[in-house]
């Protein structure tokens, strides 16, 4: 496959498990660094989001399964659409479907003010499906374009940085967020919420990504025309190269435990309430961002950034989530639940940014909107069921330290199949 180009960049020894090159990537590819930090303000503003919709369903609703519902809807349309959106990533310009998608998402957000009472939760279920909607073209968008930012060798500390990024906002916004709806109201969160969105496209603006993939001009034909054609393509892609294959549902393992997020929430809210006041929910997932952030970059430290070593500490990673949220189960305070959410969380970012790392080298060009598309189509299949099964047990009155135990055993599972997996497994040609 065709190596990425190196726009921008400076030729420079980089390593992924040494803070100094996350400083040299910023420094030496100014194209990267646009683009990572309109992600970052997107982020940021999405967390104040998610706590302000945490804190509105707990108060409208009272109800585990309202959190579970409104979960499903930003789980749903990735599922639906991801098909749809990986071959419109493939086909079009990717730049232009990152401006488009942030800017939609400003009026949608927005939508979220219209909700005064209980009668109108069903508002928040259509608002997160249509925001969830836009993000589902964004995301193998951006995944996509990012191997045209970046050079190979610079690929490793570009994933390891977006999911640190990732993690930071999380902590920072989930704390931001559930403080600011405390002090000054849910809406406001809301609106800083859609601010972030144009800020986001307007740096946007400023990044060079390259055009889309220049196709043989083929006869017509309705399959084509409605990326039927397209969708075969990728299908033939993934079945020919079986380590994308397995790559694609390492997520999905992860997810199956996904009712977790729910919990945390649970557990913030109520489990952990003081003097039947809850909002320790920022708190957890501020754990878990930090958490994240830390993860890749302490496993690139003692595996390396080799694809071996990366596919090992995946198999790793699930036994270090399962380890973690056990302990979560028994802690009798915030303190030592966040601690183990922290530690939790360190798994789960390793299988994350290494599986999206692996992808990113192993894909051909034309094929990574679709892949990573399908990878988060699945993930949100999976995760849908978790957090709606989670919802309906709460519910149905069974204590939240329970299904936390039954969840985190689960991570077994998907653990044990990927170290089966990789004790048969033969390298596809040279790596």
């Amino acid at each position: 496959m065709d190596d990425p180009d190196t726009t921008g960049t400076e030729n420079r020894t980089l390593s992924a498990g040494r803070l100094g090159s996350y400083y040299q990537l910023l420094r030496g590819n100014p194209n990267y660094r646009r683009f990572w930090l309109s992600g970052v303000i997107s982020q940021a503003g999405d967390w104040f989001n998610y706590i302000a919709i945490f804190v509105l369903l707990t108060r409208l609703t009272g109800s585990g399964e309202a959190v579970s519902w409104y979960l499903i809807a930003k789980f749903i349309p990735t599922t639906v659409l991801g098909p749809a959106a990986g071959v419109v990533a493939d086909r079009f310009h990717r730049k232009t479907i990152l401006l488009c998608c942030d800017l939609s998402r400003v009026l949608v957000v927005l939508g979220y003010l219209l909700v005064q009472d209980a009668d109108q939760v069903y508002l928040i279920f259509l608002l997160a499906l249509l925001q969830e909607s836009l993000w589902s073209f964004w995301h193998p968008a951006r995944q996509a374009a990012l191997p045209d930012i970046c050079s190979k060798d610079e690929l490793s500390i570009a994933n390891g940085l977006s999911g640190a990024s990732w993690s930071i906002m999380l902590a920072l916004g989930a704390a931001a967020g559930g403080f600011v709806a405390a002090i000054f109201g849910w809406q406001t969160a809301i609106l800083i919420d859609s601010l972030t969105f144009v800020v986001s496209a307007s740096i946007m603006m400023t990044v060079v990504i390259s055009g889309t993939v220049k196709r043989k001009k083929l006869p017509f034909s309705l399959a084509r025309v409605t990326g039927i054609h397209d969708l075969v393509e990728g299908f033939r892609y993934v079945r020919k190269h079986s380590d994308v294959g397995a790559l694609l549902i390492v997520k999905s393992g992860w997810a199956m435990s996904g009712g977790i997020l729910v919990l945390l929430t649970v557990f913030g809210e109520q489990v952990f309430s003081e003097g039947g006041r809850g909002g320790m929910s920022g708190v957890l997932y501020s754990m878990r961002g930090l958490g994240a952030a830390v993860g890749p970059i302490l496993a690139w430290r003692i595996f390396g950034d080799g694809l071996q070593p990366m596919r090992r500490a995946i198999g790793l990673s699930f036994f270090i989530s399962s380890l973690a949220y056990l302990l979560f189960s028994q802690s009798p305070n915030i303190v030592l639940a966040a601690l183990c959410v922290f530690v939790g969380h360190v798994g789960g970012s390793i299988q994350w940014v290494f599986s999206t790392t692996l992808l990113h080298r192993l894909v051909d060009h034309r094929y990574r909107g679709r892949v990573f598309a399908a990878e988060m189509g699945l993930l949100t299949l999976v995760l849908s069921f978790s957090t709606w099964l989670t919802g309906i047990a709460l519910d149905k009155g069974f204590d939240p330290r329970v299904i936390v135990i039954f969840l985190a055993l689960l991570f077994l599972l998907p653990g044990s199949t990927w170290l089966w997996y990789l004790s048969r497994y033969t390298p596809q040609g040279k790596e």
